[in-house]
């Protein structure tokens, strides 16, 4: 099985729908085997969105600080998804990171309607929802950063009788 970081961005817990945006992630199958709340500081954001994901690099500092500024206007909410190639799958579900191009049925199509161009003229960083890794390399990074081992659990679910292959005992 396969797992996958998504942190519940402060728009999304600022708007009260993280658990509405949660039950599509357990509807579709996915294990939580880590949760926690907190409030991270500029260091801990700078690893997450320079040291793995290289926004800077890619993007320039002007909207790399403006990211940062809004990841600390509140707590976040970061998870650990499990399931079958979870990272591709939640992705998907997730939707484009400018929510005006992503698909309406995405969580970004649904709950977010702004551009790059706005949020950059505000000076703010997209508020799209939540943060979703983008590859499994990624993801085993930004688990390692956020979480301690542990802190992720390991469970039998209901779902799984339907996604993994059965071991009979004979």
């Amino acid at each position: 099985m396969e797992r996958t970081l998504v942190v519940f961005k402060p728009d999304a817990v600022m708007r009260g729908i993280v658990g509405e945006v949660l039950t599509r992630f357990e509807r579709a199958g996915f294990k939580i085997v880590g949760m926690k709340m907190l409030q991270p500081d500029y260091d801990h954001f700078f690893q997450h969105y320079e040291g793995i994901g290289t926004l800077k690099t890619r993007k320039g500092s002007e909207i790399f600080e403006a990211q940062l500024a809004t990841m600390q206007m509140s707590p976040v909410i970061a998870m650990v998804l499990q399931g079958v190639e979870a990272v591709e799958f939640v992705r998907k579900m997730v939707g484009d990171t400018q929510p005006k191009s992503a698909m309406p049925g995405t969580i970004r199509g649904d709950y977010a309607h702004v551009n790059y161009a706005q949020s950059a003229e505000a000076g703010l960083g997209v508020p799209n929802i939540v943060h979703a890794s983008a590859t499994k390399q990624e993801a085993d990074q930004e688990i390692a950063h956020w979480f301690a081992d542990s802190e992720l659990y390991e469970y039998q679910t209901v779902h799984e009788q339907f996604t993994q292959p059965s071991k009979k005992k004979r």
